[in-house]
């Protein structure tokens, strides 16, 4: 269970901005969908290097045997940090968090989402889903009528600020605790200078990452699309491929 983090007030609780005046550090991040491979991974990385992290899911069991297994995870590379996991019902943790991101396939956003509107509001919620299908001829992007994934949850969340990120960094990698470092970038898009500004600073948090943005929310399509293009790369390559931006 969350324990003792879900007690504390959430500054973003009262609809305020959940990042004015504090560090990216001192947030507490929450993941939706925090037992599957992404969400496993991106957690153990964020632990690591002293993040604390709520993860979230429908099956509060699962959540807490997750955060078991990311906190041992972190604790064995984290060389000292301090390592804080804990697990609970998605509601929970969107309520309890600062930063929220979501990690569950698309097809499982919008009834996620629905009933999240209230605990998310006045907070930075990060969207790594990715609108794929697959079928003989490999992965491809599914349509989604309000744009993309991202601006999806957009139109669910309107009092969250809503930014796209985390789509092209390979679940694998982030779970391979063997690599110290993900060389990758992380391409950020999203509405609100701050807060994509808080989630450029949080991917930079990662060895060997950075976040770069890359334009208004109304983009995060392309974004979305450019991991179906990496899948079919990895899958020629036998590679996990990320993106890295060059000069800048």
């Amino acid at each position: 269970m969350i324990g003792e983090r879900a007690a504390l007030p959430g500054p973003g609780r009262d609809g305020g901005d959940v990042v004015e005046g504090r560090s990216v550090e001192d947030l507490v991040v929450g993941v939706l969908g925090g037992t599957g491979q992404f969400g496993r991974g991106l957690a153990v990385r964020l632990a690591a290097v002293g993040q604390r992290v709520l993860l979230g899911s429908r099956d509060t069991d699962r959540a807490a045997a997750a955060a078991a297994e990311v906190t041992a995870g972190a604790t064995a590379v984290a060389g000292g940090t301090d390592v804080l996991v804990r697990g609970g019902a998605n509601a929970d943790v969107a309520g309890a968090a600062d930063l929220v991101v979501i990690a569950v396939p698309y097809a499982g956003q919008a009834t996620m989402l629905a009933g999240l509107a209230t605990a998310l509001a006045g907070k930075v919620v990060v969207d790594a889903v990715v609108p794929m299908g697959w079928d003989d001829l490999g992965a491809y992007v599914l349509d989604v009528p309000e744009g993309s994934a991202c601006q999806q949850a957009a139109a669910l969340l309107p009092d969250s600020s809503v930014v796209g990120a985390f789509h092209s960094v390979s679940a694998a990698l982030l779970g391979d605790l063997s690599r110290p470092t993900i060389d990758g970038d992380v391409l950020v898009v999203g509405d609100s200078r701050e807060a994509t500004d808080v989630v450029q600073q949080l991917a930079g948090r990662l060895p060997g990452m950075r976040g770069v943005y890359a334009g208004l929310l109304r983009n995060a399509c392309q974004v979305e699309a450019l991991t179906v293009n990496l899948v079919a790369v990895n899958k020629r390559y036998g590679a996990h491929a990320g993106v890295r931006v060059t000069e800048v």
